[in-house]
């Protein structure tokens, strides 16, 4: 099952921040979650947004929508990534 990734402008703006060496694994990890959340995955626990995808010591925020959509608020650094 094929999804459409929507970055907001929030997480644009973090990936612009990320060394280019894990900028291009974190693309490449959201190329795979598109073909159908390959990756590690987790559902995440009294939380918004509801899912993350880890990749290296970066995480990916996001949620699934409706209509086979992926929507990724936030790309941070796994310290912190769950700060509010």
């Amino acid at each position: 099952m094929r999804y459409t990734v929507e970055l907001k402008p929030r997480a644009s703006k973090d990936l612009r921040r990320i060394p280019r060496e894990q900028g291009s694994r974190i693309a490449d990890a959201l190329e795979d979650l598109a073909e159908g959340l390959k990756g590690d995955v987790k559902r995440l626990t009294n939380s918004t947004p509801e899912y993350r995808l880890r990749v290296g010591d970066y995480r990916v925020l996001f949620e699934i929508e409706e209509e086979r959509r992926i929507v990724v608020y936030r790309v941070r650094h796994r310290r912190e990534a769950y700060r509010n």
